[in-house]
């Protein structure tokens, strides 16, 4: 059983940063592909961004193309989301999620677990 926190969310004004952690605990994190998803008011969970095990093999949404870097410290066993000319519509419950597929998945029904969320709010 694999346990994420994420962590690093915030307020943030209009074209500025945010870096995101999700710290995993309780498995191997090596063997599973992260993810990151986001969720606003009243809309569905949608996909950001995902990284293969090895970090290799990285997958972003049009929404964070240029905008957002998914990475990953093995070591440490951790796995991040850079944020940078934060926007308005960027404002969500941020999600990471371990999948244990070689390619890492961009639907949120292959992912097995789940951390609780960090909530991202930006002024404009």
């Amino acid at each position: 059983q694999v346990q994420l926190v994420e962590s690093g969310g915030g307020l943030v004004q209009a074209g500025g940063s945010l870096r995101l952690s999700c710290a995993a605990s309780g498995g191997t994190f090596s063997s599973y592909g992260m993810g990151w998803f986001r969720q606003g008011s009243g809309k569905e969970r949608e996909f950001v961004a995902a990284i293969s095990r090895t970090g290799g093999y990285i997958r972003n949404a049009d929404s964070a193309k240029g905008r957002f870097t998914i990475s990953r410290d093995n070591a440490k066993n951790t796995v991040y989301l850079q944020m940078n000319r934060l926007k308005p519509e960027d404002a969500a419950v941020y999600y990471c999620a371990a999948a244990s597929s070689v390619v890492p998945p961009m639907s949120a029904f292959e992912y097995s677990y789940w951390g609780q969320g960090t909530q991202v709010t930006v002024s404009s």
